[in-house]
């Protein structure tokens, strides 16, 4: 599936794709912008878009944390690290102000900004280990997922089974020490923290290329279009630089349209509530599940929770981007060790997430970009476990370097 005719009109599908997923992932998309449209309202219908849309920019840069770090640690090459950086920097020069600036045209906006204490650095921590381990990170997972791998399916499903077990526990971990949710902008004010945030990422940037140009001579050149014209749009793959880029503009547009910054993991807590609810499981008397924005989620359709139609939509987008580019191909033959790799990965990041109030994105990406003191410490602690992850794949059969 992946010999593609380049000599056809760029708005056609490629020569060996099956037509079939193309139309149930588009076909799925425009049928879930009408039905939640319907259901509940047009703007929660344009964030399910937003997530499509996202899910076919994850797919199409291939654009991921884990393999990025791991990239970084086995082969000193920073490239991956570097458009992060770059992606997080972007928005945060957008949504510092936003949200310093509390409402815009009536919508009140709030940013990713959480408690820096013991239950950020153990859940990190946790959280880099189990993506190491599981594949993927937060939005690794479902654009893997979208794409047809059964193993990140695998991932997925403990994922959910992690942030769920930590909702239980949450509450626990809070009275451990910890400083209370400190704003940048709060602190130094709006223009200081932009620029001291773009200072730290800017840092980040410049010691990967140091370490890269030590290790190989020179530093990696981002490769340009792999097609003629314009058909590597619809088919694939973009560009690192590009994909951060328009994936700052997302995440942008995601502030702008729910109010908060785009996040994945309480969708899939939520998920688990709702899955242990209906076996008779007193989800609603713990602790968690009676806090105000939990109690309503699980009190509602999880279409009216904007993180879960943004993961739906996520799927469905990197689905679609996958068919398009001729890629779709599920693949149910997955070894015992690595899917056991993949179940330990998944609970360490669901327990993780739910601990450090976010993963990559919720806690790492929206957080340093709302200019939130615990989105740094969050980075340094996942990044350390990153390392013992990477350190433990050969025992699951996984090492070597796969980008995800």
């Amino acid at each position: 599936m992946t010999d593609l005719s380049l000599d056809r009109p760029s708005c056609l599908p490629p020569v060996n794709a099956d037509r079939a997923p193309i139309l149930v992932a588009g076909g799925a998309l425009v049928l879930g912008f009408l039905v939640i449209a319907t259901l509940v309202d047009l703007r929660q219908a344009m964030l399910f878009f937003v997530g499509g849309l996202l899910g076919a920019t994850l797919y199409h840069g291939s654009f991921g944390f884990t393999g990025g770090w791991r990239r970084m640690v086995v082969e000193r090459r920073g490239r991956a690290m570097r458009a992060q950086m770059l992606m997080i920097g972007v928005a945060a020069v957008a949504m510092i102000p936003l949200i310093a600036a509390g409402n815009l045209g009536g919508q009140a906006l709030v940013g990713a900004v959480a408690p820096a204490g013991t239950s950020v650095l153990v859940g990190a921590a946790m959280f880099g280990l189990g993506m190491q381990l599981g594949g993927g990170c937060g939005s690794g997972t479902l654009f893997a997922v979208g794409g047809g791998s059964a193993r990140m399916l695998i991932t997925l499903t403990f994922f959910i089974v992690g942030a769920f077990i930590g909702t239980a526990h949450l509450p626990w971990w809070l009275g451990l020490p910890s400083l209370p949710a400190i704003s940048i902008a709060a602190e130094l004010g709006i223009v200081a923290a932009v620029l001291v945030s773009l200072a730290g990422l800017g840092l980040v940037a410049f010691v990967t290329a140091a370490i890269e140009r030590r290790a190989h001579g020179d530093i990696e050149a981002e490769p340009g279009p792999s097609r003629p014209g314009w058909s590597w749009v619809l088919r694939g793959p973009w560009p690192l630089v590009g994909a951060g880029l328009l994936l700052a503009l997302l995440n942008i547009a995601t502030l702008l349209l729910a109010g908060h910054p785009w996040s994945v993991t309480f969708g899939f807590g939520l998920w688990g509530a709702k899955v242990a609810q209906a076996f008779g499981v007193p989800v609603e008397s713990w602790e968690f599940w009676n806090w105000p924005g939990p109690q309503t989620a699980l009190g509602s359709s999880v279409l009216a929770d904007v993180t879960s139609v943004m993961n739906f939509g996520i799927i469905l987008g990197a689905a679609l981007a996958a068919s398009l580019a001729g890629k779709f191909a599920p693949k149910a033959k997955v070894p015992f060790a690595s899917m056991l790799a993949a179940a330990i990965g998944g609970i360490l990041m669901g327990y993780g997430a739910r601990l450090s109030f976010g993963c990559n994105i919720g806690a790492l990406f929206s957080g340093i970009a709302s200019g939130s003191l615990h989105g740094w410490l969050w980075f340094a602690a996942a990044f350390l476990g990153s390392l013992a992850g990477i350190w433990l794949r050969p025992v699951f059969g996984l090492d070597g370097f796969t980008r995800k």
